[in-house]
């Protein structure tokens, strides 16, 4: 059956199954004939460009952009058996072993390049009553003041009770701008307690514990990082498999030879 043509640059010629799925099937009529035509003209401009460097190209360069494509389309072919290998053979489980197991294995290549801090911290508004009670609650800070504090939460402006994670110093101070005026230095100390105020209200910071950068992460913290490692490391050796066995195959059967 052949084509139906709908719009020709020299030799290279678009066809209405090229475009049989460009329009959406709720679009009104005019908007089917602009976004038609716009493709049109998007192609054509980009067909014109396409001959034009053609022709002002030399054929050693033509020869080498033919060998590029070629060769990234080879690329595209390859990783795409290859993830879909991968997704369907490789194990994603990584337990709490596998973690610990490959951070103490692998110590020395989890220096800090950053300050990380556990804190929790209160934004109060102007005028806000019971200051001490509050800052003794946030300082203490056993079971009783926890609930204490939890259940006044809709008085504050802001707040952040959970103390058990390391998070970056950087990030804190982009969340509470005030400590951006305090010596870093007297931030980075443990056990450390900051009342501050400004037009906007009171707040009490409470930093729980510190790491500075040259020490080592905590497991907690790089986690994710370490998961990732560990996925990575199984996909390039499922590749290394998939490249041999393809190989190994090929040969068994008469597929691949190497004349000598």
């Amino acid at each position: 059956m052949k084509k139906e043509t709908i719009a020709r640059v020299n030799q290279t010629y678009l066809y209405k199954e090229d475009i049989q799925d460009l329009v959406p099937e709720n679009a009104s009529k005019e908007d089917s004939v602009n976004i038609v035509n716009n493709y049109i003209n998007t192609w054509a401009t980009r067909q014109l460009f396409i001959d034009q460097a053609k022709r002002n190209l030399s054929e050693e360069e033509l020869q080498e952009f033919d060998e590029l494509v070629e060769k990234y389309q080879s690329t595209l072919y390859i990783n795409a058996y290859q993830n879909a290998v991968i997704n369907k053979s490789i194990n994603m489980e990584i337990t709490e072993e596998d973690l610990e197991s490959y951070y103490t294995q692998n110590l020395e290549n989890f220096n800090l390049n950053e300050e990380l801090v556990k804190l929790r911290y209160l934004h109060l508004p102007p005028g806000y009553g019971n200051i001490v009670a509050t800052q003794r609650q946030l300082n203490r800070f056993n079971e009783e003041d926890v609930d204490e504090l939890t259940l006044k939460k809709e008085e504050y402006l802001a707040y952040s009770l959970n103390d058990s994670t390391w998070v970056k110093l950087d990030q804190v101070l982009n969340k509470i701008p005030i400590l951006k005026k305090q010596d870093r230095a007297k931030l980075l100390m443990s056990g450390k307690y900051m009342q501050l105020r400004d037009s906007t209200g009171v707040y009490m910071v409470k930093i729980k514990d510190v790491l500075k950068r040259r020490e080592k992460a905590p497991l907690a913290y790089i986690k994710p990082t370490i998961r990732q490692i560990i996925l990575n490391k199984r996909k390039l050796e499922l590749i290394k498999k998939i490249e041999k066995d393809i190989t190994k195959d090929a040969v068994e059967n008469k597929q691949f030879e190497v004349y000598n």
